[in-house]
């Protein structure tokens, strides 16, 4: 499975170990940056990454600061329901009764730790369906 990731310069060193992370448990990873310190925008990097998930549907990361700026951009975008999460239930239940397919990640305030066991929830967990089916189908609007 490919998985997409993107940041801001709040989270380049998180996203760094994500994509190491992912790449030993045999994913491939598509970065969609930024690369480096200097302070930058987070939308460029959350509008491709939901682009990718919209055309590929499939999942992906997002990671800033505080993780609300990306998790709100990325969220513009029709197709797709991402969940900004800060504990390993929270991005289950994301997956389980929403159907996210965007986790967001506030990098200043979860270890890295409680982000690898996050993502790795999220993206190991099926969309339960029933009758949260019917709700996720009244979110776009």
């Amino acid at each position: 499975m490919l998985i997409p990731i993107g940041c801001d310069h709040a989270g380049v060193d998180l996203k760094e170990i994500v994509k190491a992370h992912l790449i030993t448990k045999g994913f491939q990873v598509e970065d969609y940056g930024t690369n480096g310190p200097d302070s930058v925008d987070y939308p460029d990097f959350g509008h491709k990454v939901a682009d990718h998930v919209t055309k590929a549907k499939g999942l992906g990361i997002v990671i800033c600061g505080s993780g609300n700026g990306i998790n709100m951009t990325v969220n513009k975008h029709q197709a797709i329901r991402s969940a900004l999460c800060w504990t390993v239930e929270i991005a289950s239940l994301a997956r389980l009764h929403n159907d996210a397919n965007i986790i967001a990640v506030p990098a200043r305030f979860v270890s890295t730790e409680l982000a690898l066991e996050m993502i790795d929830t999220f993206l190991a967990t099926d969309f339960e369906g029933g009758r949260h089916g019917r709700r996720v189908n009244k979110i776009s609007c």
